[in-house]
């Protein structure tokens, strides 16, 4: 199943079908995208030769699968438009396997992932004019696959799209690099121990948007989410993995089958002790981060996720507890992780873990 040929078909791109590029100081996050996409089917039991076509709308049938039964998974990354003029992009490797991982946890046909890869590069490289050069910038990628076979009936679907979108993108929240307000949610819950919340699957976001309107609606930004069996312990954010700082110790919950194992994430826990900081993944009860919040023991927080890179948190509510942070500031490591993250992302500062692939363009 996994087999699949290299060959990919270019198809030309009228003149008249490109459009503007976009000003890097306008930019918002998802809503612009390229002149082009790559589209692949798997059908008969084997992926057919993928493609690169002018970006547009696809035909489905009203039966295909991933409207009734929810077979569709996803990645996000990102490109980025080094000092030397060279594209690179962040650990690829990690999303490739993620997005083979996600397939197989969701009954799909996975896509092999030295071809996720390449289809990717040369996507990007096709689009490379697109890629913004502002710091805080990038070319957001977006490979999903998607069930396409018009029956019903609960059952794996037999045929499958691959596509890859990609999108000139600003920061993800509109504060940008400042504090954002996250509200803690007792009542809802976004996956449990045995489902799939460790797998990127769109049905993982739908479940996290009623809460997020009802957060939104307070003037929070995200949800924390706590998890499904006691509502007592911290997980994660609507759209990234969280992490505390207690006492100078970074601390972030333990993937546990109920997390989505971000790459930013890992990215963190590889980074922080280099730079000095000691790493504790470890479950962290709420009422436990209220009393450290108090105390004053808990003096930072911060998401940790691709689109967002590193978010620090500067208010928490909890109930009727409003934890404020850092006198509203960013903190010191929140700041340094970040830093040093997006130095080696942009290519400003040394990669000593082999993080950043660059493109042969």
């Amino acid at each position: 199943m996994e087999s699949i040929s290299s060959e990919i078909i270019i198809e030309d791109l009228p003149k008249e079908m490109m459009k503007p590029k976009p000003n890097d100081d306008e930019l918002g996050f998802g809503s612009e995208f390229t002149d082009r996409m790559f589209l692949q089917e798997f059908k008969n039991g084997v992926w057919q030769k993928g493609k690169i076509t002018p970006f547009q709308n696809f035909s489905l049938s009203p039966a295909a699968l991933v409207f009734h039964y929810g077979q569709a998974i996803f990645e996000g990354m990102k490109a980025y438009k080094h000092p030397d003029g060279l594209i690179a992009m962040f650990r690829p490797d990690m999303n490739a396997k993620r997005f083979h991982r996600s397939a197989k946890r969701m009954m799909m046909a996975p896509v092999p992932e030295d071809y996720f890869i390449e289809s990717i590069e040369k996507l990007v490289t096709l689009e490379r004019d697109w890629i913004p050069r502002k710091m805080g910038t990038s070319l957001y990628i977006r490979p999903t696959l998607i069930a396409t076979q018009a029956v019903l009936g609960v059952k794996p679907s037999e045929e499958y799209y691959y596509y890859v979108i990609l999108s000139p993108s600003s920061a993800y929240f509109k504060e940008g690099f400042a504090p954002v307000k996250i509200m803690v949610t007792g009542k809802y819950v976004r996956a449990a121990v045995g489902g799939v919340g460790d797998a990127k699957t769109a049905g993982n976001y739908a479940a996290s948007l009623y809460a997020g309107d009802i957060a939104k609606r307070e003037g929070y930004s995200q949800v924390l989410w706590l998890d499904a069996k006691e509502h007592r312990y911290v997980e994660e954010v609507g759209a990234m993995n969280i992490a505390f700082v207690m006492d100078d110790i970074i601390y972030t919950p333990p993937l546990k089958g109920s997390i989505l194992p971000g790459v930013t994430r890992d990215s963190i826990l590889k980074l922080a002790p280099d730079l000095g900081y000691k790493v504790k993944e470890e479950a962290l009860a709420i009422d436990v981060i209220a009393e450290a919040s108090k105390s004053g023991n808990l003096t930072e927080v911060f998401g940790m996720g691709t689109a967002a890179v590193i978010a620090p948190v500067g208010e928490l509510k909890y109930k009727d507890q409003i934890m404020t942070f850092n006198n509203g500031a960013i903190g010191k490591i929140t700041t340094d992780l970040y830093e040093n993250l997006t130095g080696i992302q942009y290519g400003t500062k040394e990669d000593p873990y082999g993080w950043v692939k660059k493109l042969n363009v």
